[in-house]
């Protein structure tokens, strides 16, 4: 009889990363982390790193006012007594949350989605809708999930929890590239494996920047329909617009139901109540005939993962929905304008340190973003993480190595500025230093590889 060898053989129990789940050694894991504590390290630093929202218009004021308005929602528009309200506050609740309806009128008002209520489920920020999509549809080792290149980490690092492969497929210019997306199909499935989705972000793409034309959107959809390929599509920065209309979302496009469609209310509501949702409304046959929505079985796997999404939480974002009149529209109106001010300051700040033709300028180019928050800048030199400390020690500010949304080597030259946590004066100051330390970079390696 043989034993399995311990990790120690003393008296505490340590543990190896070897006998825990292997995602624990990717770095996709780690890669917030670890820029979390370069920020934390360097607070007087520009901040150009983070994807959050604004701190500008925040007001503890408003966390009771919409409290009171969802309270006042119970009584009124849902008949409930104290005794109920109490409850729905207060109790564990509804697996697929309380503010669903609320939500699906908003996706009627704002986006053009006519939603199903129960094909909703309210999650733990966005971040869970991603997790128990991608839980429900790994079914077996032979499935994969595919995502347009640069990617979220938040998708990759769910992904890799669930022991599903996330395979590139690429951007192109203009949000993804087609021919590149049916050759990864067909590849994947030469090699045995079932293609299950794809991860998209349309609008304005974290973080990329990039978005996708209506006509894309639908040779996409038609292409997902031909294939029967889902479409998972993650719009948190899609009101957040600069032109003279928006895109309709791939979900409002969709006629066949080949899109699931995830959603957060950080950006436009508060980041630290955590809520977020997915519309799932693709129907689910069980072995014996009888059929339930998509929603249904994610609900099923929630149970056990989080139970519920706080009430209270809930409570406070189906405020903000019911005080203007569910359209978080025009609940951003300050906030659109701010980003979309910042985001000018960023590209007419780099457009002034980096003119066309003068001296300096080879080699740094970057994309114009009409919304969101990103701006993508290309350096003629690694911009990796070494760089990036050095940026946040020696020159005052800090941004993001696309690097990190890559497999492999992937936007090793190049940057992500983010346009929505610093103020005016700061934007001018962190172009000011970003500026200096691609002077003095290219002064010591010019051209550097």
């Amino acid at each position: 009889m043989t034993t399995e060898t311990t990790e120690t053989t003393g008296p505490t129990a340590d543990l190896t990363t070897g006998r825990l789940h292997g995602a624990l050694e990717d770095p996709a894991l780690s890669s917030m982390n670890h820029l979390n504590e370069i920020a934390n390290h360097y607070p007087r630093s520009v901040q150009f790193a983070a994807g959050r929202p604004s701190e500008e218009f925040f007001d503890t004021e408003d966390i009771h006012d919409h409290l009171r308005a969802f309270t006042d929602h119970l009584a009124h528009d849902r008949g409930m007594g104290p005794a109920g309200i109490r409850r729905t506050l207060y109790q564990y609740g509804r697996t697929k949350g309380v503010v669903h309806e609320l939500v699906a009128r908003n996706l009627a008002v704002d986006e053009g989605i006519d939603a199903d209520p129960e094909a909703l489920v309210v999650t733990v920020g966005c971040q869970e809708a991603m997790y128990l999509v991608l839980r429900a549809l790994r079914a077996g080792p032979e499935d994969v999930v595919l995502a347009v290149s640069p990617t979220y980490v938040g998708l990759t690092g769910a992904a890799r929890l669930v022991d599903m492969p996330v395979l590139p497929v690429a951007s192109g210019a203009t949000g993804v590239d087609l021919e590149d997306l049916v050759a990864v199909l067909r590849r994947v499935r030469r090699e045995g494996l079932r293609p299950r989705a794809c991860y998209v972000m349309p609008d304005f793409a974290n973080p990329s920047g990039l978005s996708m034309s209506r006509a894309l959107r639908r040779d996409l959809l038609e292409l997902a329909r031909e294939e029967g390929l889902f479409l998972l599509e993650d719009n948190p920065y899609g009101l957040f617009h600069y032109g003279p209309e928006r895109t309709p979302t791939l979900k409002a496009l969709d006629e066949h139901r080949r899109v699931i469609y995830l959603g957060s209310f950080a950006k436009t509501v508060l980041p630290g109540a955590r809520v977020g949702y997915v519309l799932a409304d693709q129907r689910v046959t069980d072995g014996s005939g009888r059929v339930s929505l998509l929603a249904d079985q994610l609900s099923k796997i929630k149970s056990m993962l989080t139970v519920n999404t706080s009430p209270i939480a809930q409570a406070v974002v189906g405020g903000a929905l019911v005080t203007h009149g569910c359209s978080l529209v025009a609940a951003n109106v300050r906030e659109r304008e701010a980003y979309g001010r910042n985001l000018r300051l960023i590209l007419d700040g780099l457009a002034r340190r980096f003119p066309e033709g003068g001296p300096g300028s080879a080699g740094v180019e970057w994309n114009a973003p009409q919304g969101g928050f990103f701006v993508v800048l290309t350096l003629p030199f690694p911009a990796d993480d070494a760089l990036l400390e050095l940026s946040a020690r020696q020159y005052g500010v800090l941004w993001t190595p696309m690097s990190h949304f890559y497999e492999g080597t992937g936007g090793s030259r190049q940057l992500r500025l983010s346009a929505s946590a610093v103020t005016p004066q700061q934007i001018d100051t962190g172009i000011d230093r970003l500026a200096a330390l691609i002077k003095d970079r290219n002064s010591v390696c010019p051209g550097a590889p």
